[in-house]
């Protein structure tokens, strides 16, 4: 899946975070067991589809590169043919017209080595090594999205059940006081309108915890569908305290965009396919120079035509010549040799018919229709989108990092005047308590003080947990690892 670090933020801005990072994994033994953070970001290493496509890719670039470097070695072709020639054909043996069914065959191996094409050959394995090693990082990066993907998600749920604790709390007290104000309200006490508001404030209470756990519910789905495993309620993740993690954060925007720079796939991707595109336009510049090649090959053939004659006898017969003894003529006998036509075998053939050749060629492109010049236009056109692209990874990086490094600082901030507002809110409440069950305060004043502690308390939650994430994004950032 591809996510680009500035979504990842503008996401993680609406998101309500608890608690980073785990130790050592650990055994699950059933479904319902305690799961890890690391478990989880394995879990979902195995399961993601879109990463399994994302190596598929980088494996088919490998082959890419594996035929690039193969593309250097000499080319080796064998022949095989047999065939039937009808009426008047030329005899592959003596090359004479023949008016017979022949059968023929031929048998050929040649092989060819390309001495110099300009370094084509050369930057063409440059340039699918480093687009090998591009793909790498596109993998990478998949991995990293994903992870911090599973942090978001994992947080939440942790978020959800921290959020869970406190209202549940909340609903407690509420019905302590409920309890209470019957008993006071059945003896005449205290006004019924006391009793009312404070009823009021337990469903409130008891609408909020409801809202809750629907919460901690979609959170656990929404981690069950990153993993790809089926959702069920009774999954459980291991808790971790977040205040190890809530010291302020070291280290400027500026010095953690550098280190960025140097660690996140997604730069080194960039930079890599840029340099891919460079050795992919002097792959094609050397298309336009001269192939200089060294040949060989070995050949023979066969032809049901071919005959070889076989002596059979000898015997004198009058040549129709004669001499002249003694005034008389004497015929002239000579020796006439009978012959037989022998079909030459198809083994004998093969070895007799034997030849080789070696050659060493020049091939000049002089008129393609221009497509090579067109191919080398295209490529520095591809190679300026990657230097675009490159140029544009770099500076919405800098900007989310500039970005992020702002939102830390504000949530560390608020973070801390928030502590501050529960230290005070606890003590109103405390003493507005303590007033109320003595019956001097009314029921509304005591709600106040109970709510203002209340909504400093989940706030609190919520700005503790959002900067932990914030920091753990800087983490990313720099290449330190996530937990």
């Amino acid at each position: 899946m591809k996510i680009s670090v500035y979504h990842l933020l503008r996401i993680s801005a609406i998101i309500i975070l608890a608690v980073a990072c785990t130790g050592e994994s650990k055994a699950q033994s059933d479904s319902t067991g305690i799961l890890t953070l690391q478990q989880c970001v394995e879990i979902a290493f195995k399961n993601n589809l879109e990463l399994k496509q994302s190596e598929l890719q980088s494996e088919r670039n490998k082959i890419d590169y594996k035929q690039a470097k193969d593309n250097l070695l000499p080319g080796l072709n064998g022949s095989v043919e047999h065939g039937l020639n009808q009426g008047r054909s030329i005899d592959p043996f003596t090359n004479r017209y023949l008016n017979q069914n022949i059968n023929y065959a031929n048998w050929g191996m040649n092989t060819g080595l390309v001495l110099f094409k300009g370094l084509s050959y050369q930057y063409a394995v440059k340039e699918q090594n480093l687009a090998y090693q591009a793909a790498n990082m596109d993998v990478q990066q998949n991995k990293d999205n994903l992870t911090l993907q599973i942090i978001v998600a994992y947080l939440q749920v942790l978020s959800a059940e921290d959020l869970l604790v406190q209202i549940r709390n909340q609903a407690d007290l509420s019905k302590k006081q409920v309890d209470r104000l019957s008993i006071l309200n059945q003896e005449g006490a205290i006004t019924p309108s006391q009793l009312y508001d404070l009823k009021g404030q337990l469903a409130n209470d008891e609408i909020s915890l409801i809202n809750t756990k629907n919460q901690l519910e979609a959170a656990k789905l929404s981690l069950a569908q990153l993993m790809n495993l089926p959702y069920k309620t009774g999954i459980r993740l291991e808790r971790i305290s977040a205040d190890q993690f809530l010291n302020g954060y070291e280290g400027t925007a500026e010095a953690i965009y550098q280190t960025a720079m140097q660690q996140l796939a997604l730069v080194k991707a960039a930079t890599l396919r840029r340099q891919s595109a460079e050795s992919g336009v002097k792959a094609w510049k050397g298309q336009l120079w001269p192939t200089f090649s060294l040949n060989a090959g070995i050949y023979s053939n066969y032809s049901s035509a071919a005959a070889t004659a076989s002596l059979l006898s000898s015997s004198d017969a009058p040549s129709g010549d004669y001499v002249l003894v003694n005034g008389g003529k004497v015929p002239v006998y000579t020796t006439v040799n009978n012959y037989e036509q022998v079909k030459i075998p198809y083994t004998d053939q093969f070895k007799n018919n034997y030849s080789t050749n070696v050659n060493f060629a020049i091939r000049i492109p002089i008129l393609n229709s221009f497509q090579t010049r067109n191919q080398v236009s295209k490529a520095r056109l591809a190679l300026q989108n990657a230097s675009y692209v490159e140029q544009s990874t770099r500076i919405r990086l800098q900007q989310a990092v500039e970005q992020a490094y702002l939102n830390m600082t504000a949530t560390y901030s608020r973070y801390k005047a928030l502590l501050d507002q529960v230290d005070a809110f606890q003590e109103s409440f405390r003493a507005t308590e303590a007033r109320f069950n003595e019956g001097v305060l009314n029921s509304v004043d005591y709600l106040v003080a109970k709510n203002n502690l209340d909504r400093a308390n989940t706030n609190l939650i919520m700005a503790k947990y959002e900067y932990v994430f914030r920091t753990r994004i800087l983490d990313y950032y720099q290449g330190k690892p996530l937990w």
